[in-house]
């Protein structure tokens, strides 16, 4: 099915492309709930993210944890890239090419206050599962671990609200930095791709954009 383009179409995608933030993404490791994966997707494209990584090490999970119904996350997985991988080293071997530095949600000694990050760096976020949190596996890959100051009985906070309080943080450092205005992150020919592949996306219905698989 063909969608009209109008000039509204194209001047949002133009805005969108501008304000994508080429050196800040998202990992998901192991994430069960395909919701919670949703959400994420929602607000990944939110803060102009354009693209994420979701790893699978367990034998139980796969591909179809993120074949997203329509109504979790279909148009958001429109906009925003899912790189799929199932191998530890390669998942973060190729992210190490495009981002700088890699922290985790990990609760230890050593971990920092979510608020206390450089987060207008180039970083990628790394979130474990719902129960299990981060692997020790994936923990020897990151530079440093953070958490989410909480003061409630129940200190823990479901994977999307913690990724989403997390890139807000992000969002604003980066707005007050200018960022989503005059942007450092993306360079004009980057810009212009973007805005060529969202022209050809929205002629495409939400459920055909498919994971690229990595390995």
């Amino acid at each position: 099915m063909m969608y009209p383009m109008t000039p509204e179409r194209t001047e949002k995608f133009k805005r969108v492309a501008d304000c994508r933030q080429g050196n800040l993404t998202v990992i998901l490791e192991n994430v069960h709930d395909p919701h919670n994966i949703g959400a994420v997707l929602r607000t990944c494209d939110s803060v102009g993210i354009h693209e994420i990584y979701i790893l699978y090490t367990e034998a139980a999970l796969g591909e179809k944890h993120i074949q997203l119904g329509k109504r979790s996350s279909a148009g958001a997985r429109k906009w925003v890239n899912v790189n799929h991988y199932t191998n530890i080293d390669q998942c973060f071997q190729d992210i190490r090419q495009k981002y700088d530095k890699v922290y985790a949600t990990h609760l230890s000694q050593d971990a920092s206050d979510l608020y206390e990050l450089n987060l207008s760096e180039s970083v990628a976020l790394l979130f474990g599962n719902e129960h299990d949190g981060v692997s020790e596996e994936s923990l020897k890959y990151v530079d440093g671990n953070f958490i989410i100051p909480q003061v409630g009985m129940v200190e823990s906070l479901n994977i999307s609200v913690a990724c989403a309080v997390s890139l807000y943080e992000a969002f604003r450092q980066r707005k007050l930095r200018g960022f989503y205005d005059e942007n450092p992150t993306t360079d004009i020919a980057e810009k212009e791709r973007l805005l060529s592949e969202y022209t050809d996306r929205h002629k495409k219905r939400p459920g055909s954009i498919t994971p690229k698989r990595k390995g």
